[in-house]
């Protein structure tokens, strides 16, 4: 993952009418991980570092995540990352591995939703590193997955393809996990894959990807969230609809969005990804009072998604047709894409 030369870099970076919703916030510091990432010392965590303490940490990372609670998140995840550090120290070093895996995961996936590749990048190999000294095969599993995620946000697709897809048979042949949680990472890592074939423009790989996705989704027979898990038969339609506008197939996009029931969508950020998926895709066809009301869902569900970079990208597009979209303009404000 060139660590040293990303550390370096790190050093000088820091469904219908939606009513009422609510403003967003500002965009979430990320000062206290760089720090924990370049050895300037980890913060005071002021708890005991019980085997407790940091499964209760871990649980709040991830519902602080799954309600896009990213401000909050982005300020507690140096601490907790170093108390689950603190429990190796005690003799526990396998709860330690796992537990400081996962939340470096949770870390690589609030560093992409803010845009922050390079960060990503280091905090993903942290995770590999952390699963591979003790964790179990689903850890390890997910740490390759945010590998490849980190990859393709770099622009190295077919690299990034290749660690989702070896990942995903490593642990079709592993049988030490529960076989509905070893499905739900094996799915996730062919609908990454997929998405990343996509992304590169490569139609066939990304079709033949999402189709052993949705084999794996049938296999599992309905939609499973367990820890850092989230797959099913609504994931697959989920990436059915980013890997079609990524194709530019719009229409096909929409189609697949019309299968999803949203409020059926486990998590806030599920909820939202599913709305702003469908917003591309109607800006994508031109159609835009109906991606300004997948925004106003978008925001309805969970107002810090809509101040991604790539939302407040579209939502500038938008003011094209303030005169024809009322409170547009106040919502593209909510967004940040107002300068």
């Amino acid at each position: 993952m060139r660590r040293r030369n990303l550390l370096a870099g790190l050093a000088t970076t820091a469904a219908s009418t939606v009513l009422g919703a609510a403003p967003a916030t500002a965009r979430p510091a990320l000062a206290g991980l760089e720090d924990l990432l370049l050895h300037r010392g980890g913060p005071a965590t002021g708890v005991e570092p019980t085997p407790q303490a940091v499964a209760a940490a871990l649980a709040a990372s991830l519902r602080e995540f799954g309600t896009c609670r990213y401000d909050i998140l982005a300020r507690a995840l140096p601490s907790r990352i170093a108390l689950a550090q603190a429990l190796g120290q005690q003799g526990a070093a396998e709860r330690s591995a796992t537990a400081v895996a996962e939340l470096y995961n949770t870390a690589t996936r609030l560093c992409i939703k803010l845009g922050e590749d390079g960060l990503a990048a280091v905090t993903a190999d942290r995770a590999l590193t952390a699963a591979l000294s003790g964790a179990g095969a689903l850890t390890v599993a997910e740490a390759h997955r945010m590998v490849s995620s980190s990859w393709r946000r770099q622009g190295h697709y077919a690299r990034a393809t290749d660690v989702a897809v070896t990942a995903a048979q490593q642990l079709a042949a592993d049988r030490t996990a529960p076989e509905a949680e070893r499905l739900s990472v094996q799915g996730n890592l062919y609908a990454t894959a997929a998405y990343t074939a996509a992304k590169q423009g490569d139609r066939h790989t990304a079709r033949e990807l999402i189709a052993e996705a949705e084999i794996t989704a049938g296999r599992l027979g309905h939609d499973e969230l367990g820890g850092t898990a989230f797959f099913g038969p609504s994931q697959v339609l989920l990436h059915q609809i980013s890997i079609s506008h990524l194709l530019g197939d719009s229409g096909q996009a929409i189609e697949h969005a019309r299968r999803v029931n949203a409020g059926h969508l486990p998590t806030p950020e599920r909820q939202a990804r599913y709305w702003i998926d469908v917003a591309r895709s109607f800006d994508q066809w031109g159609k835009p009072d109906r991606c300004y009301r997948a925004l106003l869902a978008a925001e309805q569900a969970a107002p810090q998604e809509v101040r991604r970079s790539s939302v407040r990208t579209i939502a500038a597009g938008l003011m094209r047709h303030d005169r024809v979209l009322p409170g547009v303009r106040a919502f593209v404000n909510r967004a940040g894409a107002l300068t």
